[in-house]
């Protein structure tokens, strides 16, 4: 069954009777209230005000049912067929579907391409985050990546990252570029990374064969994400940590996992929020076939096919994925990780891996009114999305 989805935006509106989970805790028999498209109060029991419009959680969603946050993801391609890199009808169709998962917010991430393909992406979609209130910005995961783990980017527009090039891709995005994967042992990686942080981006290494030293380094020049943990990546070794252990030891690094048993194993799910407790983002890194049939599709300028909805280029690398965030979300409980964790990696911590985490990924006053009723068996019932991001 698909969700409904709503906006709080205008009006009043109070959801009670649920298991409010937002912020790493869970409060039973609670309601929120929300104004106008933000969180205006919260409490537990029958001491609620009336409002425009008021829904009964348990009415909703059956016995159990749980309110949080909107989902936030940081790092996905798209959706519903379609793929972002292909432009504004591309996100809203892969947005729609995604949101009707619990996504409210997202960030457009976009795959290796040219210079000149990118600078335009970006600059596209700094101007339909004008319109499109859901988006958070643009994720560059390349071109700057290691050749040895490019994973699904075409090895042909691969490049270092030279600072008039990191600095061109910046500029285009007039400030909405949210956060640039990339592999710090490449020429002029760490500068490239001090470029990031200075134009208010988050640095994320990813597709990268750093070693211990360099991925220190790295951290210490600013970067504060590593991108999808685990893979397109040096592996873990006993007398070489490589970046996942480097980053899960390091409390300023937020580590994005793709929680869909295919990137990683339920117990290698369990073992990254246990490594990095409140440090882990659960991303999709969707591509078009998230929501969508098995089959044949293109990711950036690479062939990709979808079986059993595994995708893969030509080449057997895996290419994204076709996980939505509430499968995410069962997919870590499924392993152990308790459900207060979990939704904290959905909502706070990657909001606040990109610098919005004081407006969006939790419901507390003054937040936007951004929220997701979910059954006890974690199916998402009904969605609504608040006002636009304060800029």
């Amino acid at each position: 069954m698909t969700a409904r989805t709503e906006s709080s935006a205008q009006g009043s509106l109070v959801i009670h009777s649920a298991r409010i989970v937002s912020g790493g805790s869970i409060v039973e028999d609670g309601w929120v209230r929300f104004e106008d498209g933000s969180v205006a109060a919260r409490g537990t029991g029958s001491d609620w005000v009336p409002a425009d419009i008021v829904v009964d959680a348990r009415e909703t969603a059956g016995h159990g049912a749980i309110l949080t946050p909107g989902f936030v993801d940081i790092h996905g391609h798209g959706g519903a067929n379609a793929a972002f890199d292909d432009g504004v009808d591309a996100i809203r169709t892969a947005r729609a579907m995604h949101r009707t998962h619990g996504t409210t917010r997202a960030v457009v991430s976009l795959i290796t391409a040219t210079l000149d393909e990118l600078g335009a992406r970006v600059g596209m979609v700094a101007d339909l985050m004008r319109t499109d209130h859901d988006l958070l910005g643009s994720h560059l995961e390349g071109p700057f990546l290691d050749p040895g783990h490019m994973g699904a980017h075409d090895p042909a527009l691969l490049r270092a990252p030279a600072a008039a090039d990191v600095q061109r891709l910046l500029d285009a995005g007039r400030g909405t570029v949210r956060q640039v994967t990339l592999a710090p042992e490449l020429e002029g990686g760490l500068e490239a990374i001090r470029l990031v942080v200075a134009a208010g981006a988050a640095a994320a290494v990813g597709h990268t064969d750093a070693d211990d030293d360099t991925m220190r380094a790295a951290f210490d020049a600013g970067a504060t994400i590593l991108t999808h943990a685990f893979n397109a990546m040096r592996p873990v070794h006993h007398r070489d940590p490589g970046p996942v252990l480097t980053a899960a030891h390091d409390e300023r690094v937020t580590l994005e996992a793709i929680a869909d048993n295919i990137h990683l194993h339920p117990h290698i799910i369990k073992l990254v929020f246990d490594e990095a407790p409140g440090r882990v983002a659960l991303v999709t890194d969707a591509m078009a076939a998230a929501g969508s049939a098995d089959g044949d599709y293109m990711l950036g300028s690479l062939h990709v096919t979808v079986l059993d909805g595994v995708a893969r280029v030509d080449s057997g690398s895996i290419a994204g994925s076709t996980l939505t965030q509430d499968v995410a979300l069962r997919r870590a409980v499924e392993a152990g990780v308790p459900l207060a964790d979990a939704v904290l990696a959905l909502t706070r911590t990657p909001a606040r891996a990109i610098g919005v985490g004081a407006y969006v990924g939790e419901l507390e006053p003054g937040c936007l009114g951004d929220a997701v009723l979910l059954s006890a068996d974690l199916d998402v019932a009904r969605v609504w999305t608040g006002a636009a991001l304060i800029r």
